[in-house]
């Protein structure tokens, strides 16, 4: 039997990357999956992929009220909820402290940090209306856990995630409700090339490359890839994490573990650097 046989989650951002892999392996372990996501090609294509076991949902995440949405999709389309993974995410504004402006900041806040709040808001209401506590777990970062990862505003956003997780452990701990973050290192997604400037019919020849990189950086000697974010995120949904609550887990093949210098620097000088030697 499956780790999540009988269970029924909510992922946003569902249909790449990080969300995909932990779709994929949810389902594969018995669960059955609301999807909120914009890609709405995609997303139908894989609603017909799991026929039965995924429901897509068109989400903006920066709405409250189409998170809400995705919640009450997930109830209707399968009784009940009880796993809730916030997980939709982009790099957000990429200034410095010293560029970065208001608009920008509300952009990166919106996306990153009001979607996981809202996110745990409609979640646990549903997990109290059944009585049956449930999981949430969202995306922050080893920008989370220290500077240097990223851009300013990504890097602020992420911290504030840890803050929502661990006063959610307090808020909703009493009904049953746990709340953890995954902290990801740098993993190889489709967002990755687009970040730093490298067009997206090359985006899997600058994974290789960055890969190789980043292996230098980290004690695992390889970036990481979406399905060591689900094996994670399956943990965190399962009945064997009944009494993890409020953590902030990094994934990361030991990068916050040693001191390791400015990845940001590292992953914006990859891009230049590949897209240099293309002859652009």
């Amino acid at each position: 039997m499956g780790r999540l046989e009988g269970k029924i989650a909510a992922i946003t951002g569902g249909v790449s990357g990080i969300g995909l892999g932990t779709v994929e392996l949810f389902v594969e372990e018995g669960a059955r999956v609301a999807v909120g996501d914009i890609q709405d090609d995609a997303g139908k294509a894989l609603e017909a992929r799991f026929p039965g076991k995924v429901k897509y949902v068109h989400t903006d995440v920066t709405s409250d009220e189409a998170i809400g949405a995705l919640v009450s999709a997930a109830v209707d389309a399968f009784g009940r909820l009880d796993v809730m993974f916030n997980n939709a995410g982009a790099p957000g504004d990429q200034s410095s402290i010293l560029e970065l402006g208001e608009a920008g900041l509300n952009r990166t806040n919106a996306l990153l940090l009001n979607s996981v709040m809202f996110g745990h808001k409609h979640a646990a209401r549903q997990f109290i209306k059944q009585g049956s506590g449930g999981a949430i777990i969202s995306t922050a970062s080893a920008a989370a856990l220290e500077g240097g990862w990223s851009f300013a505003a990504y890097t602020t956003t992420k911290h504030a995630v840890i803050g929502i997780v661990r006063q959610a452990a307090a808020e909703l701990g009493p009904h049953n409700i746990r709340s953890n973050a995954i902290c990801p290192g740098v993993i190889m997604t489709p967002i990755m090339a687009n970040a730093f400037g490298v067009p997206s019919e090359d985006a899997s020849e600058f994974e290789a490359f960055l890969s190789e990189r980043i292996g230098k950086l980290v004690p695992a000697g390889r970036a990481g890839f979406p399905r060591d974010i689900a094996e994670a995120a399956l943990f965190l949904a399962s009945d064997g994490s009944a009494y993890v609550n409020g953590v902030a887990l990094p994934v990361d093949g030991g990068a916050t573990a040693i001191v390791t210098g400015p990845f940001a620097e590292v992953m914006v000088q990859s891009g230049a650097d590949f897209n240099k030697a293309k002859g652009r």
